[in-house]
């Protein structure tokens, strides 16, 4: 008599292993849990924004606020409006009226690409207008803002490509923007925060350890977008101030001030 072939579905390993093994290789995401988490971080966003931009901003009256020009005021609106699409869009998911949702979507790509050519735009007024927290030079200071849309623009249009994937979608759009927080950081009313930007990497950096956190507590891994999405913010933090110092940057930062 032959050897016994093993079927494909077969597996070499014993019901006893299977059964223990299973439950840790991957489990899917708590919608409960996904809830309380993100209303939550947006929530803490919004707090972010409040005490950054509060006393200079939304208590100054928003469009009578002294901003330098309307370039200025029209980036803030725009920013603005993106927080509390956030929060209708987290409504939206808690009380499951999905449709809504993902043509307000649409909505929200749309205004994500006017952020950053406003972003960008502001970024350079700045540098031409020669502003930065002191004692931080115009040009070094330059890189900040500028890294911060690009990097806002990356992770926003990878949510775009993966909105059809909730658990990728949805880590991307609040990594996004967790990364444009940084102006509201430096904002704070404290002179820790405003002497020095790099003060704020520590605020930035424990939001996005609390994304890592919660998929290790609720995946029991973490997701492929939290990964690179993370990995991608922390590279670009830790070596664009070292870049923004050197000969090279300044010379084109003052090029593109027109020195």
């Amino acid at each position: 008599m032959g050897p016994v072939r093993r079927t494909d579905k077969e597996s070499p390993l014993s019901p006893a292993v299977l059964s223990y093994i299973a439950p840790i290789q991957r489990r899917l995401p708590n919608p409960v849990l996904d809830r309380i988490f993100f209303s939550s971080m947006i929530l803490v966003l919004w707090a972010t924004v409040l005490i950054g931009f509060g006393r200079t901003y939304f208590f100054a009256g928003m469009a009578h606020a002294p901003l330098p020009n309307r370039l200025i005021h029209l980036h803030g609106a725009a920013f603005t409006l993106w927080m509390v699409l956030l929060l209708v869009q987290t409504s939206l998911i808690t009380t499951r009226k999905i449709r809504v949702h993902r043509t307000l979507g649409l909505f929200g790509f749309g205004l994500a690409v006017l952020m950053v050519a406003l972003g960008l735009t502001a970024a350079v007024d700045m540098l031409r207008r020669n502003v930065a927290p002191p004692p931080n030079d115009p040009r070094i200071f330059f890189m900040i803002p500028l890294s911060g849309i690009l990097l806002f623009a990356t992770l926003i249009y990878a949510s775009y490509r993966n909105r059809t994937r909730p658990e990728l979608h949805k880590r991307l759009i609040l990594l996004g923007t967790i990364e444009i927080m940084g102006a509201a950081v430096g904002r704070f009313p404290t002179h820790f925060f405003q002497s020095n930007p790099v003060h704020g990497e520590f605020v930035m950096l424990s939001f996005v350890l609390l994304v890592v956190a919660f998929d290790l507590v609720s995946l029991r891994r973490i997701s492929k977008s939290t990964l690179w999405a993370s990995a991608l913010i922390i590279v670009v933090h830790l070596v664009r101030m070292p870049i923004a110092s050197t000969p090279l940057w300044i010379a084109f930062a003052g090029h593109v001030r027109g020195y």
